[in-house]
């Protein structure tokens, strides 16, 4: 007998021992689906919060869990599978639990699912409702507990429960349902999360807000039975409303993120240094900039800090959405006219080379450069000013006679330091008309130009990309230059409303209002706004200093506490009135522009006649003229011999001998020239 037992005995074991080894390799031998699952791009703001996210390429919105409600992991557990800590991907004591209350019941009553195998069914998309599809989820949980740890069966539970619709993962379903990251979550919220994965379709809050809420509350009835909440928290819970409507998933910065995702591996996790509260403010300011103005225009702006090349802000487009105003279009990277936001790289080159000084005296007059007769804006002259005047003004004349004396390459050479991309119409060399803005840059290559001047001509890299922006090599112009182009935008006055001396600005108008800018900076941050339309067609009456300067004095507005003021002068600044600078910082004389012929109704020379050879008396050469307007300025090769006679017939005191081409201007600008040949 005791040997019979002891053979039944070892029997029984060789059995089980057979069986184990018989369900050891059956769970071996099980083919895994793929345990990688595929998250959206997401694209993050300097302190971490979701810019954008993108769905996964089926356009399921999926995303990494990140940091979630330690609650709301415990509440979960408690609801759906108490024992997760202990089984191995199949709990035996739910299994018979399940079959006990089915067979007193004659139905089933609850389920033995384990956490586990409903990841094996979200991997594989697998049936629910058959034996078939128990047995493999069964096999495969048994497989993932073997090869996975707790906390990454845990994790692809949440990147994989589906929430309704094209909602997978805890926070996917955080975000569409209640707008925030599923960090912290009330345990109504906590609550609904466990209770729509359950039967997604039939309790989206949406669709039936009453069958979403029912669940919820029992989920919350069962966690208070259980202990995991207290009864008067439930109660609380079931008070609070379920969402009715499922929220857009963060979309700000969209034309940026759009770019940065595209230049990104799938799923990757993009920091940048957009502020969040900045962003939001700007694309708010750009849509009320463009309210009630025809229905194609549209706004971008770049906000950075050009200490440390970081955008802060950027807006593409003013609405991303609008198809009738391009929306689509990221019109920060669009080549656009300048018109006249270059004319301060112009004045600090020339402050630099020492050809002017900010109280330089230059002339506003009609003048020809070749066959190029250039005007003003407004087809108007102001004769004689200062160069703080003729920048302040944003007059034409002056500052192409100074860039013909540079000349354009060199302006060209410049820009390009500072890292832009610049594009010329025409494959020939550039023309003077490049002062005017007759060439292409982005905004975002504007705005990074503009930060070489405010860092007193230190260029730098402007990035929104965490970690990527860098100070560039090399140094446009001296400090003192930089200074004192600076210290003339500073006084310009501001549009309505406007902070006076808070920002250095230039505004800039292209050719035909088709863009209207305005570009500026303080001791911290620089910005630039551009308002016009994506197809280039012209805005009518759309100039910078009345559409775009509004918006740039609005965006400064926003920075807040981290404005910075402007710099002091370097020691070597040069501040002296005209008359105390060096002779040849006094008047700029231009190399090679002549003075057009008098338009029709201006002065006329009618002594000495073109061409003449005179011979000067001691007293000076006698002029004679007919015809403008006084008060009359005499020039002799370019300089003033007399200023403001209103006599017809005036002596020059010429100083010497041989040829000297003889100019008068009359009160309107307009002009008379003859070249003669003189002798003493």
């Amino acid at each position: 007998m005791r040997a019979g037992a002891l053979a039944a005995l070892a029997l029984g074991l060789a059995l089980v021992a057979g069986g184990r080894d018989a369900l050891d390799g059956w769970v071996a031998a099980t083919a895994l689906p793929p345990l990688t699952v595929a998250t959206g791009t997401e694209v993050l703001a300097r302190d971490g919060t979701l810019l954008r996210a993108f769905p996964v390429a089926d356009g399921r919105w999926r995303l990494a869990p990140g940091p979630v409600d330690e609650g709301f992991i415990a509440d979960l557990l408690a609801y759906e599978d108490g024992r997760f800590y202990d089984h191995a991907g199949i709990d035996p004591v739910a299994v018979l639990r399940a079959g006990a209350q089915a067979l007193a019941a004659g139905h089933v009553v609850s389920g033995a699912s384990t956490l586990t195998m409903q990841v094996a069914r979200l991997l594989e998309e697998g049936p629910t409702g058959t034996a078939a599809g128990k047995i493999r989820q069964a096999r495969v949980a048994l497989a993932l507990e073997r090869r996975l740890s707790k906390a990454q069966i845990l994790d692809l539970y949440l990147r994989l429960a589906p929430y309704g619709g094209n909602l997978e993962g805890v926070r996917a379903a955080s975000l569409a349902w209640f707008g925030k990251e599923p960090r912290r979550l009330t345990p109504a919220e906590a609550a609904l999360l466990i209770a729509l994965p359950q039967s997604p379709e039939a309790r989206r809050p949406d669709r039936d807000p009453q069958a979403a809420q029912a669940a919820r509350d029992r989920v919350l009835t069962r966690l208070a039975a259980a202990g995991a909440l207290s009864a008067d928290s439930a109660r609380a819970a079931m008070r609070e409303p379920v969402p009715t409507r499922r929220r857009d998933f963060p979309a700000l910065a969209p034309h940026l993120t759009a770019r940065l995702a595209a230049a990104a591996a799938p799923g990757a996790r993009i920091e940048t240094t957009i502020d969040a509260g900045l962003q939001r403010a700007a694309e708010r300011l750009a849509r009320r900039a463009v309210a009630g103005m025809a229905g194609q225009v549209s706004a971008a702006m770049v906000l950075a800090d050009h200490r440390s090349g970081e955008i802060l802000a950027e807006v593409g487009g003013a609405d991303w959405a609008d198809t009738a105003r391009a929306g689509f279009v990221d019109l920060t990277q669009a080549p656009r006219s300048p018109g006249s936001t270059l004319k301060p790289f112009i004045y600090a080159l020339a402050f630099d080379d020492g050809l002017a000084h900010p109280e330089t005296l230059i002339e506003d007059r009609p003048v020809a450069f070749g066959t190029w007769h250039p005007q003003n804006f407004d087809r108007a002259f102001r004769g004689t000013v200062s160069v703080r005047q003729a920048l302040t003004l944003s007059l034409n004349i002056p500052v192409v006679s100074l860039t013909e004396a540079l000349g354009p390459e060199r302006l060209l050479a410049t820009l390009r330091r500072t890292g832009a991309r610049v594009a010329l119409p025409g494959a020939g060399a550039p023309g003077l008309a490049v002062s005017l803005g007759g060439l292409g840059i982005s905004l975002e290559d504007l705005v990074q130009a503009y930060a070489a001047l405010a860092r007193m001509g230190r260029p730098v890299s402007l990035s929104a990309l965490a970690g990527r922006a860098h100070p560039r090599e090399g140094q446009l112009f001296g400090a003192v230059a930089a200074w004192q182009v600076a210290d003339i935008l500073s006084r310009i006055a501001p549009p309505p409303g406007g902070t006076p001396n808070r920002i250095a600005y230039k505004t800039g108008t292209s050719y035909g209002h088709r863009d209207a800018l305005a570009v500026g900076f303080d001791g911290r941050h620089v910005a630039g706004v551009w308002l016009g339309r994506a197809d280039g067609t012209p805005v009518p009456g759309a100039f910078g200093g009345e559409i775009a300067a509004p918006v740039l004095f609005e965006l400064f507005d926003r920075i807040g506490a981290e404005r910075a003021p402007l710099p002091p002068p370097p020691p070597a600044t040069l501040i002296l009135p005209n008359a105390r600078l060096p002779q040849p910082l006094q008047r700029f004389r231009p190399r090679d522009a002549a003075f057009a012929e008098a338009p029709p109704g201006g002065p006329e020379l009618t002594f000495p006649p073109d061409g003449a050879q005179v011979e000067v008396p001691e007293g000076g050469l006698t002029v004679k003229l007919r015809g403008g307007v006084p008060p009359f300025t005499w020039l002799a090769n370019g300089a003033p011999v007399m200023v403001g006679t209103r006599a017809r017939e005036s002596l020059l005191s010429l100083p010497a001998a041989g040829f000297v081409t003889l100019t008068v201007l009359d009160a309107e600008g307009r002009s008379a020239s003859a070249q003669v040949r003189l002798s003493f």
